[in-house]
């Protein structure tokens, strides 16, 4: 199983370079961002950060093809392969429907699936071939080139998958792996798992081989109930982007969570917070001491999850969202220290 550390790039820029320059000291195998409007540019924090570090791999996690044409997000990405030395990756989306509406794009109107699909092969070629001529329902090219080129011979361009069937069988069939957001139990994976194969043996491939990230919300420290109370502050956060399959198939009924998203919508986050449950936190987050979460990694492990993709959440990250003050969180630093010394081991 690999470690990667997902990062919102919200804190103080020199703070997000010391952690993922860290991240790269701790062996964990990349860092990835958000590459949200909402969010600090991770394409040129990730260019800083390339020459303070020498083995993480870095890129978007993910990146939206309807907010960023899937040629630019090509040339950032080859770019960003030269000042790394070949350590860049790309994972696509159709994009995070709050953010979209905010730019008053329907997601329904946008065919998302197909746009993404469209995307891959889109960046596949130009990030192959350095130019593309191309008519597609989405996105046309006549001799379009470029001299931004990648560095390592296949620069991987993956695919996010929360929904349905469909959406992790084209991830499987059409790119080079999938990450899933946001599921916690073996039931979630289990489903996953059998549509990546699907769409896989579609393409002459074999699964296993692809990348299977699980994206998840995670706080660990020494105190447990602090972890878990900093979880609870972001999970209706995160669940409000969460699909009704995917809410049922990780053990939480859709409509116990819509006071939830109402009152985050309305921006009473306060609200939001005391309405969220220890219980549904503790099922929509890995969190708590290093054992703890190391169990519930452990649950979904079978299912052939071999990419663990930590979104860390820590007191800043709270504050900064929420405005709550908790104490005992450990840091980002601390965080990543206690994964590598006490996480991965079980898993090496």
């Amino acid at each position: 199983m690999k470690f990667s550390y997902a990062m919102l790039p919200d804190y103080p820029l020199e703070e997000s370079l010391r952690a993922i320059e860290l991240a790269d000291q701790l062996g964990f195998h990349a860092v990835y961002a958000a590459d949200e409007t909402w969010h600090k540019d991770l394409w040129l924090l990730f260019a800083a950060a390339a020459a303070r570090t020498s083995r993480v791999r870095m890129g978007p996690s993910v990146s939206a093809v309807t907010l960023r044409e899937p040629t630019l997000i090509a040339q950032a990405a080859a770019t960003l392969d030269e000042l790394t030395g070949g350590r860049a990756e790309v994972v696509l989306s159709s994009g995070n429907f709050g953010l979209l509406a905010q730019y008053k794009t329907d997601w329904r109107t946008t065919k998302p699936l197909s746009r993404v699909v469209e995307g891959v092969k889109v960046m596949r070629t130009f990030l192959d071939d350095g130019a593309i001529t191309f008519d597609g329902e989405f996105f046309s090219y006549d001799g379009l080139f470029t001299f931004a080129r990648p560095v390592q011979e296949r620069l991987p361009v993956k695919m996010g998958a929360m929904r349905g069937p469909k959406s992790f069988q084209a991830a499987a069939e059409h790119s080079d792996g999938c990450h899933h957001a946001l599921s916690y139990t073996r039931e979630a994976y289990e489903y996953a798992a059998e549509n990546l194969r699907i769409g896989a043996e579609r393409a002459g491939k074999d699964w296993t081989t692809l990348d299977f990230g699980a994206w998840v919300v995670v706080s660990v420290g020494r105190d447990s109930a602090a972890a878990k109370d900093a979880a609870r502050s972001m999970v209706g956060i995160y669940a409000s982007s969460m699909p009704a399959e995917q809410l049922e198939r990780n053990g939480v009924d859709p409509e116990s969570l819509q006071p939830i998203i109402a009152a985050i919508a309305g921006g009473d986050l306060a609200k939001g917070i005391e309405l969220t449950t220890p219980e549904i936190a503790d099922k929509l987050s890995f969190s708590g001491t290093p054992e703890e979460v190391t169990a519930k990694i452990k649950e979904i492990e079978p299912t052939g999850v071999n990419h663990l993709v930590a979104a860390i959440t820590d007191a800043s990250l709270v504050k900064a969202f929420t405005g709550r003050e908790i104490a005992g969180v450990a840091t980002v630093d601390e965080q990543l220290q206690l994964i590598h010394d006490e996480v991965m081991p079980a898993f090496s």
